[in-house]
């Protein structure tokens, strides 16, 4: 089975069951195969944000990085004159996703944690019955969307389209992460959540860090100042746990060219800036954020583990915040983060709610429930597991 062409079984009833409208057109093509500029313009008309979607990342995400690349995309388009680009989801099959060998699409992973599909504003609901159109054709039973939004607008569409037609979409699991109202005070934010006694301990942290030179974020936007700091935030999340691991991106050949790309092409789309926390000419911390909209997405944070017992990773995220809240063009920011992730969940007490949902693609069909046990026992044996790496950490 390939990434890019099911067996197609889709029968006559089946298409009519769920008709495209005869203003779109929807398929399923190579991801590098799309109009780099129908794209963007797609981002812009979506009814709902995901920079991780977002063309410049995803193509350098698709061009080296291990695991990633060869994605397909399921995509609609609509006939006017011009044609555009009307709905777009990037997408592998159920085993290159899972390991799972049966008949269903899911959402290509983007190396950030949103997989919501880009789904034209003005016409939400017929590039939403597109999608599912292009996944049929495909010869898919299911299509899978993992790490989606669960309560956004493009959920909302694709959910009534699939009710409509007598699909029952289902949630496989469920969280809820950190996020940002950044149209709140930031100074009343943070006092709210960290509270007095945790901020005064924090401000006494950073007058140590003083002690190296006056503490200043840099914010880096231009491709050039965006291409220097990359490599700084590439050097400080090699220098302590995640290179212990394995995990650093500059450790990986594919990941480096990856992110070193997606960066400075995203920074000429005005979509992505790099903070960076000094205490004096010393780069302390640093984190990656995309912009889509009025919304902003977390996706790393680098910190100089020699400074650890100053908090520098909490230190920036403090400036995040500040910065973000001072942005009039922003509204809220994903952290996309884990559900119980230790560091920003104190700070950033909003909560998005994020999930794997499948959507069955015909009414009736004997191959869904099939497809539904095996991602439900996937998720099981996962947790099962989880829970077991962390007994035997509480233990050593």
């Amino acid at each position: 089975m390939t990434d890019l062409a099911l067996v197609r079984r889709a029968s006559i009833a089946d298409a009519a069951a769920s008709r495209v409208p005869s203003e779109m057109a929807s398929s399923l093509v190579p991801l590098d195969a799309l109009d780099i500029a129908q794209w963007r313009k797609l981002s812009e008309r979506a009814i709902e944000p995901n920079g991780y979607y977002l063309a410049d990342w995803m193509l350098a995400v698709n061009g080296s990085a291990p695991g990633r690349t060869g994605a397909g995309a399921l995509a609609v388009w609509h006939n006017a004159s011009p044609q555009h680009l009307a709905g777009l989801m990037p997408a592998v099959s159920l085993w290159r996703a899972f390991k799972i060998p049966l008949p269903a699409l899911a959402s290509a992973h983007p190396y950030g944690t949103l997989c919501t599909p880009l789904i034209e504003r003005e016409r939400a609901e017929t590039a939403a019955a597109g999608l599912l159109q292009a996944a049929r054709g495909a010869g898919a039973h299911a299509l899978i969307l993992r790490e989606t939004s669960l309560e956004g607008e493009a959920m909302r569409a694709l959910r009534e389209v699939a009710l409509r037609n007598g699909l029952h979409p289902r949630v496989i699991q469920s969280h809820r992460r950190a996020e940002l109202d950044a149209t709140a005070d930031a100074e009343t934010l943070l006092r709210d959540a960290l509270g007095r006694k945790k901020l005064k301990e924090l401000r006494r942290q950073r007058h140590r860090l003083e002690e190296l030179g006056a503490v200043w974020l840099a914010v880096a936007r231009a491709p050039r100042e965006v291409a220097s700091a990359t490599e700084t935030f590439l050097k400080l999340e090699a220098s302590g746990w995640k290179a212990r691991r394995g995990t650093a991106l500059i450790q990986t050949a594919g990941d480096a060219a990856f992110i070193r790309r997606a960066t400075v092409a995203l920074a000429e789309q005005g979509s992505c800036e790099i903070v960076t926390l000094h205490a004096g000419e010393t780069p302390l911390a640093a984190g990656i954020v995309l912009r889509q909209g009025t919304r902003a997405f977390f996706f790393k944070l680098g910190v100089d583990e020699r400074f650890a017992k100053f908090s520098p990773g909490v230190q920036l995220t403090l400036e995040l915040t500040r910065h973000l809240c001072a942005d009039p063009q922003i509204a809220s920011a994903d952290s996309t983060a884990s559900p119980d992730h230790p560091m920003i969940n104190p700070i950033w007490r909003g909560r998005l709610a994020i999930g794997d949902v499948l959507i069955p693609l015909r009414r009736n069909d004997p191959v869904v429930p099939a497809i539904h046990a095996a991602l439900v026992a996937r998720q099981t044996l996962r947790g099962l597991g989880r829970r077991a790496i962390s007994l035997l950490r509480q233990q050593c």
